[in-house]
């Protein structure tokens, strides 16, 4: 199933991404020359037109080869072949003006977009609206909630929300909109297990609401989802499906008090008490020390094990089609943001080059995904379209933010840079994507090593 969903969500991504381009220089009559899927040696080809469409040996890229763009470092990494040498034709991609051309390296980042918006969209529209169908909370970060909802700090972990401001609540999606929807001003939210009722002042500022929602946790169960291969908890044995009872002796409620006493033992011993098939077994793992950027913007070094929650009971509510468009745009904007963010920290150093990963990282995703069924392995082909559309933004030269740039320079220039600069670029963004490859693909080798 893994290989077979890793080959389903890159074939399908590929071929969304390079559909883009062509059609693109189609619309701006460029002449397209090929369209390959994978990249190397050509196994299937057919010519209809001008075009010859290929499927290629190895399905990590692909290529959509225009008339007059030359591009040496492209046409070897993506499997075009260089060309004899031709008259220049007004169907050339350099005869084109400067938008014609940036609407077509675009134009496969766009559909990757475009692409992850209908998914989300289709998915929240056929199966409705995920939510974790519980209303108990697991823990309050009070160090992060705005003025005014402190009452918040108070709740004992595992109290179950009844009502907020008079409004019964069913699952955590209701306890979120509550929270944020609410009308600004005084609010009463009602609790049982124990009975509670808090009286807490809902902020006018949008991004005081977040902080809010964000700083109520829902419950999660001291449970294994899923263990990451290579990991100190893959090394020590525990597995999907255990119950985790104590840490060092240690009991657990949920899982907040799991990972707060992981975290606290960076590059330690521990012992880990589970409950398997009615057993209680103990496993001694050693933890790995990561760095982490907390809010605060201060960096601390936490221990990791390599074990994922338990996902709990999910509900579906159903959703109109036009709040379906809505969530679908706001869910890819924030997977975006998310990416970026990422991105971010990586080049700041909030986190650590090791959590990069290559195509053993997507393949054992893809497979989670698969298995979770169709509805989340749509939701991550969404996920990783996006993740593909800001990755070929970067401005490295051989992806389409590196051709960007080109365009860019050119647009102030007034004249395009010489066929040699761009080749002698493309060389050393070639390398930066080689290393960049290599360094991934160690890394998950190093995981899977355990080291």
């Amino acid at each position: 199933m893994t290989i077979l969903a890793t080959v389903i969500v890159l074939g399908v991504l590929i071929f969304v991404h390079e559909l883009g381009h062509f059609a693109a220089a189609k619309a701006v009559g460029v002449e397209v020359q090929r369209f390959s899927i994978g990249l190397g040696p050509k196994v299937f080809g057919v010519t209809k037109g001008e075009t010859e469409y290929v499927l290629s040996a190895i399905p990590l890229g692909g290529y959509v080869k225009m008339g007059g763009m030359d591009d040496e470092v492209m046409d070897r990494l993506e499997g075009g072949a260089a060309g004899e040498p031709r008259q220049p034709s007004e169907r050339d991609f350099d005869a084109k003006p400067i938008w014609a051309r940036t609407l077509v390296i675009s134009a496969g980042v766009i559909m990757n977009m475009l692409f992850a918006f209908a998914l989300h969209t289709f998915v929240v529209a056929q199966w409705g609206l995920p939510e974790f169908g519980t209303t108990r909370i697991g823990f309050v970060q009070a160090e992060t909630l705005p003025p005014g909802t402190e009452a918040f700090a108070t709740v004992p972990s595992g109290s179950r929300v009844v009502s907020i401001g008079g409004r019964e609540v069913a699952d955590w999606g209701d306890v979120q909109e509550g929270l944020f929807r609410s009308a600004p001003g005084l609010m009463t939210v009602v609790l049982v297990e124990p009975s509670q009722t808090l009286e807490v002042r809902i902020p006018v500022e949008e991004e005081e609401r977040r902080a809010l929602v964000g700083s109520v946790r829902l419950w999660i169960e001291a449970g294994v989802g899923a263990v990451n291969p290579g990991s100190p908890a893959d090394k020590a044995g525990l597995e999907a499906g255990d119950r985790l009872v104590a840490v060092d002796g240690q009991a657990l409620s949920n899982w907040y008090d799991f990972v707060s006493l992981i975290e606290a033992r960076p590059g330690e011993r521990a012992e880990i008490t589970v409950s398997r098939e009615g057993r209680e077994l103990i496993r001694a793992v050693t933890l790995e020390a990561e760095e982490e950027r907390r809010t605060d913007g201060s960096v601390v070094e936490v221990g990791k094990i390599g074990l994922y929650p338990p996902e709990g009971d999910i509900t579906f509510s159903d959703v109109a089609l036009g709040q379906a468009f809505v969530y679908g745009y706001r869910e890819t904007v924030a997977r975006t943001g998310m990416i970026l963010d990422f991105l971010r920290a990586l080049v700041t150093g909030g986190v650590s080059p090791r959590q990069l990963g290559s195509i053993v990282t997507i393949g054992q995703a893809s497979g989670q995904a698969a298995a979770a069924g169709m509805d989340m392995f749509l939701r991550f082909i969404a996920f990783f379209s996006v993740n593909l559309a800001v990755l070929n933004l970067l401005p490295i030269p051989v992806l389409d933010g590196g051709h960007l740039v080109f365009l860019a320079i050119e647009a102030v220039r007034g004249r395009s840079l010489s066929l040699e600069q761009r080749l002698r670029w493309s060389n050393v963004g070639f390398l930066v994507i080689v290393g960049i490859m290599i360094w991934a693909l160690s890394n998950d080798f190093l995981r899977l090593l355990g080291l």
